[in-house]
């Protein structure tokens, strides 16, 4: 998607002076307004496109996800340089007014905003004046649906009761700024209606020049985990099936790490993983943007961000805000699924982190650097993240600006959902064993497969070894823990070992309503007592 990145979603009346009264009541015919703009499939396009950019403002993919759920799902823990808000999310340390929660929150909302714009302006401003334009039409609604039910399935895991923003209204009456929050099976209804919508409208692919834009296959990927995320088991497993057949060819990377800095992530032909992903500086053509967008820069500094900041902020030969916790470390050695007497150090430890040999960690660095392999100072360092890293390319980044897409959902994560919904419902046998052997068995990993799963107990240990292998470092952890009801044991009992706290308390469950919504939202605010959910 290299086009039309402008947030042109309203337009305002340029009122002229010219030093005389009558002038003063002239009305730019030129300028747009909201009826106007909305009228040509170029400018629906454009709207739909601003609608994505809000997975790269501040509170999301930029900088925040990332920081937000790897601290909270302890894949990541605090380095010293580590300090402010973000030291706070890495000791469960916060509160309403937390930069992240509000952050986040406004971040969603905003794409919903601009998604009830796209869907309403398509539907009545804009008349299609051929059928190409009539596909096109139907493509954008249903973009826009596919992204507002991805706002609203962070908001719903999160927050849990939230207001239910359904359409734009023009001129909002005072109930409708004051918006209730809506119950939780109704926003789930809202979403996987959309995501119904978006399925029947998107398609399967696109071309070269519209990479990153919502594919039939994500809105199913997406309808598939709500279910998931619902114990919606039967539903989970027949949407997520489909991906496995046709019309889709969705396939696991050979090279796991391909994800992660290839540069040829982009192009599903050649990264048949990749279900959805949020774009990082190939998405536009903004160019790479201010790379100080995401600690406060201005536009004026030199336009929006189109980037991560996340390859600068982890690495070890950067700013090393973060460490990858050693229990992440620890995860990767297990008893071997064919010899369960002895331990086996599984292979994607080497493309997640740096580490010694005892570990798996990978041992060198800068292999494609001109000087060559570069020994990576364990002794020193410790253990560091290696997953979204250039390390392998150069030295040091220097920069906090990373073109690595972020992996939002990827079909290795697709079959582990589908081997789950198995599980679930009581069944262990060949249908779940096998998708997790798939996984397993990536050419880059080739790991010993389970001959099988045992009790649904047994079963369902194994599937979460393998979501937290697979996922590491992809912001699926906490949300892993938050579903299955175990994230308080889970965090306290790691945290005790490593560094003596528990910090994980009931409340932590959901994210407090941001202090900024209960002052702007008097429906909101007498909904919650005290200064948490």
């Amino acid at each position: 998607m290299k086009k039309y990145i402008k947030f042109l979603m309203t337009g305002g009346l340029l009122i002229l002076s010219v030093g005389c009264k009558k002038n003063l009541d002239l009305v730019n015919k030129n300028a747009y307004t909201y009826d106007t703009f909305f009228t040509s499939d170029a400018a629906v396009n454009q709207a739909v496109v601003a609608t994505y950019a809000g997975l790269l403002h501040t509170g999301l993919w930029a900088r925040e996800w990332y920081f937000t759920f790897d601290l909270l799902g302890y894949d990541a823990k605090n380095n010293q340089p580590l300090v402010g808000d973000l030291l706070q999310l890495a000791q469960y340390n916060f509160g309403p007014d937390q930069n992240q929660v509000t952050e986040t929150w406004a971040a969603l909302y905003q794409i919903i905003a601009r998604a009830n714009v796209v869907i309403d302006r398509a539907q009545t401003a804009w008349k299609p004046a051929n059928a190409t334009e009539t596909t096109d039409q139907t493509q954008y609604i249903a973009e826009a649906k596919f992204l507002r039910a991805y706002a609203y399935f962070q908001l719903v895991n999160l927050y849990g009761r939230v207001p239910l923003r359904t359409k734009f209204i023009e001129q909002p009456t005072a109930a409708e700024i004051n918006l209730g929050r809506s119950p939780v099976a109704d926003i789930w209804a809202f979403i996987e209606q959309d995501l119904k919508d978006a399925e029947a409208g998107l398609p399967v692919s696109y071309s070269s020049g519209n990479y990153g834009r919502a594919t039939q296959g994500a809105a199913v990927a997406l309808l598939g985990k709500s279910y998931l995320y619902e114990k919606k088991w039967a539903s989970a497993q027949s949407e997520l099936t489909k991906l496995t057949q046709a019309p889709f060819s969705y396939a696991l990377a050979p090279v796991y790490n391909d994800l992660f800095d290839d540069p040829n992530q982009d192009d599903p032909a050649k990264n048949p993983e990749t279900i959805f992903q949020v774009m990082n500086q190939k998405w536009t053509d903004w160019g790479i943007g201010n790379q100080y967008y995401v600690f406060g820069g201005q536009e004026t500094w030199g336009g929006k961000a189109t980037h991560s900041d996340r390859a600068q902020e982890y690495g070890f030969n950067d700013w090393n805000n973060v460490h990858i916790t050693t229990t992440a470390v620890k995860a990767f050695t297990y008893a071997n699924p064919q010899n369960p007497s002895a331990n086996y150090v599984d292979p994607r430890a080497a493309f997640t982190f740096y580490g010694d040999a005892a570990s798996g960690g990978q041992t060198q660095y800068c292999q494609q650097c001109s000087t060559g392999p570069v020994d990576y100072p364990y002794a020193a360092k410790g253990y560091e993240w290696l997953k979204y890293e250039y390390y392998n390319k150069q030295s040091s980044f220097g920069g906090p600006q990373s073109g690595i897409n972020g992996q939002v959902i990827r079909y290795a994560d697709v079959l582990l959902m589908l081997a789950e919904s198995y599980i679930q419902q009581g069944n262990t046998g060949a249908q779940p064993l096998a998708l997790i052997n798939q996984v397993r068995s990536r050419p880059s990993v080739n790991a010993p497969l389970y001959t099988s799963l045992g009790s649904q107990a047994n079963a369902m240990n194994i599937l979460m070894r393998e979501r937290q292998l697979e996922l590491t470092g992809e912001e699926s952890r906490y949300f892993d823990l938050i579903r299955w009801g175990i994230a308080k044991q889970t965090i306290n009992a790691e945290r005790q070992v490593e560094d003596g706290t528990q910090p994980f308390l009931d409340k932590n469950v959901l994210f407090p309503i941001p202090l900024a919504e209960k002052n702007a939202n008097s429906a909101v605010a007498k909904d919650i007592t005290g200064d948490w959910n």
